[in-house]
């Protein structure tokens, strides 16, 4: 495929954009910019403003629509948005924790908070607004900084094909800027020369239907040329920013890794370890099974034989198993030093590496596949090429926010509906108050030459002047205005409440007390259900299109922060207005070093983390301050939460120290309860020790009554064993005296 030229680069930028300029998108334009005008108060055309002045109308409008519109953008952009990152995998999860203060950081350094509110406005009054997610390389001593930044809806070209509302499906996205040389050369250094050179007619389309000279605001379209900084006239000239999408050649390669000499220092200390340590148990379990043997021969269990052939056997198996242990860990080893890495490379990086025989060598496999990029070529006027280069991104940096889709890129604003109903409003007001003029300043009817014109044109209006007129004349009539009709004041009445209905903004959203409900639960009810229309389109919308923003952000940023870098993130405290805020730091890419001073790796490596992007839902959703303290309050006084929770809510200057200072008193509060708790305890073990004190006097006394009476009783029991002693003793004397009577008796009788 031939190489295309410069030149012919540059022709198809500029085809592409007067492609891509076609009718409907100056229709679109038409509509937008009408719509843009009405906001800034510009609601008369110029027709319709001459015809009003000759007609001796009032030409003033009554403003309907940038109150609303400026209502809308509040509920809108009243919190910045949020993005949560979602680590792959466990290694990825404290850099995926990182990117989100990163892309604070980042947000703060572009301004966001003014830059969304300017892009949601396009939105509200264009039809579309442009996020443009860019890389300022000279940032940071030269090391790049991701910015925020809005693009004009007026100049960006899109595909007309394109069906997606974020555009993903475009086949192209042109930005045609028209600027000076000498800014362009200040933009564009490098090129200066080019720039200088270049040429091409440029032509500024004006869609206001109003005059510039009848305007009361200025717009870009208004301004026709600039100067030189010496006061000559300076050149306007076309810039065109066109991004396309292209599919690049990519091969997943499966790479087996060089081991480096410390790691196969490592593996041969490791083998010399295992093995070591093996040997060692294979010896002393072959020492057992041989002195087992051993002492079967001398218990005559075996004969010697049996013990030879036995012992030869086990010395063998233990030799066998120190080879086999020796081939596993080599093996185990070995496949260690031998990993295969997976890389992803272009194939114009594979085609240099296939020509080193030591690289191709290596590689197992090679899985060709094509990737979406983005490639971005830059021209000035018609045929001058500046720059090409490929984007590593697979998604557009310019992200659209659009009002109503309507399936094509020229979506409606919010005003455009408005458009009628705000002419009904000011038509009405012009007829009442031209009729009021009517009615104030009498018009005359007279006969030519009856009064003195100028006279009558000066004092005919004056309280208290006597007007005369010639005699012989009839004197002049006043011309009495028709009475206007009161459906004018209806109309105006109606119409201002059709404006609320269609824009879904009611007076009381904007502090006007007469149109609040009496109760504070209604008016809470009401801004509930008044912003319902808000939050459907931030719903379904504008979150979307803030995720796709966040993940545009991640690719860039992961492209762009590829060095070792530290972020320094101020955090203030919500809704506080204080010096003493926090200051957050963030390290990436944090080298690893070796023994001898050599980056092996790298910690927290964003570059080739992998996690996903999601916007948090209902980060930008606005919230009713009032309500939400109440519902804190009420939770506190249930108990629910603590006065802390409370306190952190609340928009007390420096909530923080107060905190602290409670949390100190808790402390006190804490420790002081301790003591008491350990004082009610020692008076409580001194009661005790009392209680078992006096217990203990009466047991003693109580033991020696026993004491007594035992020994009592002891004495008792000596002196009565002593008795039957005695007794039993008598009673056995008596039983001899008788036994011998009666042996006496029967000697006697015999």
């Amino acid at each position: 495929m031939a190489r295309k030229s410069n030149k012919v680069k540059a022709g198809e930028n500029y085809q592409l954009w007067n492609k891509a300029n076609t009718a409907q998108r100056g229709k679109w334009q038409f509509v937008a910019q009408r719509g843009y005008d009405f906001y800034l108060n510009e609601q008369l055309t110029t027709e319709e403003r001459n015809g009003l002045r000759e007609s001796g109308m009032p030409d003033f409008i009554i403003n309907r629509i940038t109150p609303i519109v400026e209502i809308m953008k509040y509920f809108v952009t009243s919190n910045n948005p949020r993005w949560k990152a979602v680590g792959s995998e466990g290694s990825d999860t404290d850099v995926a924790q990182v990117h989100s203060e990163i892309s604070d950081y980042c947000w703060y350094l572009s301004n966001g908070k003014s830059l969304y509110s300017q892009i949601v406005l396009d939105a509200l009054t264009k039809g579309i607004g442009y996020f443009h997610i860019d890389v300022n390389s000279d940032a940071d001593n030269g090391r790049g900084e991701v910015e925020f930044k809005r693009i004009d809806p007026f100049d960006v070209f899109v595909d007309p094909v394109s069906r997606d509302f974020l555009f993903r499906d475009a086949g192209f996205i042109t930005v045609r800027k028209v600027l000076s040389k000498a800014q362009l050369k200040l933009l564009l250094p490098d090129y200066s020369s080019k720039i200088e050179r270049a040429t091409g007619s440029v032509s500024v389309s004006s869609y206001s239907e109003t005059d510039f000279r009848d305007r009361d605001s200025i717009v870009s379209e208004d301004i026709g040329g600039t100067f030189k900084t010496s006061g000559e006239d300076e050149d306007l000239i076309s810039f065109f920013e066109c991004y396309k999408k292209i599919k690049v050649p990519y091969l997943a390669l499966m790479v087996r890794a060089v081991p480096t000499q410390e790691e196969q220092e490592e593996a041969r200390e490791l083998l010399t370890v295992k093995m070591k340590e093996f040997e060692q148990e294979v010896q002393v379990s072959l020492q057992e099974q041989l002195t087992a043997i051993q002492q079967s021969l001398a218990n005559g269990e075996i004969i010697e034989e049996r013990a030879v052939l036995e012992s030869q056997k086990a010395q063998k198996e233990a030799q066998k198993a120190i080879d086999e242990q020796r081939q596993r860990v080599q093996s185990e080893v070995q496949s260690k030093l031998e990993r295969v890495e997976r890389k992803v490379v272009s194939k114009r990086e594979y085609d240099i590496m296939s020509e080193n025989p030591s690289i191709e060598e290596r590689i197992v496999s090679a899985t060709p596949f094509n990737k979406t990029q983005i490639q971005l070529t830059c021209s000035c006027g018609e045929d001058t090429f500046l720059y090409e280069y490929v984007l590593p991104f697979e998604h557009y940096p310019i992200i659209p926010i659009p009002y109503t889709y309507t399936g094509t890129p020229y979506p409606m604003s919010a005003v455009v509906p408005l458009i009628g109903k705000q002419q009904e409003i000011n038509k009405a007001h012009q007829i009442m108050i031209h009729n009021a003029n009517l009615a104030s300043n009498l018009r005359w009817i007279y006969e030519e030459g009856s009064i003195p014109e100028e006279e009558w044109e000066q004092y005919s209006s004056s309280a208290g002047a006597l007007l005369k007129y010639r005699q012989g004349f009839q004197p002049p009539t006043p011309v009495q205005p028709a009475a206007i009709n009161n459906a004018f004041y209806t109309i105006t009445q109606e119409g201002k409440q059709d404006v609320e209905y269609i824009s879904g903004i009611y007076s009381s959203m904007m502090g006007n007390t007469q149109a609040q409900p009496e109760t504070y639960r209604g008016l809470l009810a009401n801004d509930e259900y008044g912003t319902r229309r808000i939050r459907a389109w931030m719903n379904s919308i504008v979150e979307p299109c803030l995720e796709h923003v966040g993940k545009s952000f991640k690719e860039i940023a992961q492209k762009t922060y590829s060095t070792n870098k530290v972020f320094r993130i101020v955090q203030p405290e919500a809704g506080q207005i204080d010096t003493n805020v926090e200051e957050k730091q963030v390290e990436i890419n944090i080298p690893i070093y070796n023994d001898y001073g050599e980056a092996i790796g790298r910690w927290m490596d964003y570059e080739t983390a992998r996690f996903d992007v999601r916007m948090v839902a209902g980060a930008t959703l606005p919230v009713n301050r009032w309500a939400l303290l109440e519902e804190y309050f009420r939770w506190f006084q249930a108990g629910l939460i603590d006065d802390i929770a409370m306190l952190a809510e609340t928009d007390i200057r420096g909530k923080k120290q107060v905190a602290q200072r409670k949390s100190l008193y808790s402390q006190l509060s804490s420790q002081v309860q301790q003591m008491e708790e350990a004082l009610k305890d020692k008076e409580g073990t001194i009661e005790t020790l009392e209680r078992q004190l006096v217990q203990s006097g009466i047991k003693m006394k109580v033991q020696q009554a026993e004491g007594e009476i035992r020994k009592d009783v002891v004495d008792t029991e000596a002196q009565q064993k002593t008795l039957r002693g005695l007794m039993q003793g008598e009673f056995q004397n008596m039983k001899k005296d008788m036994a011998r009577a009666i042996e006496d008796v029967k000697q006697t009788e015999k």
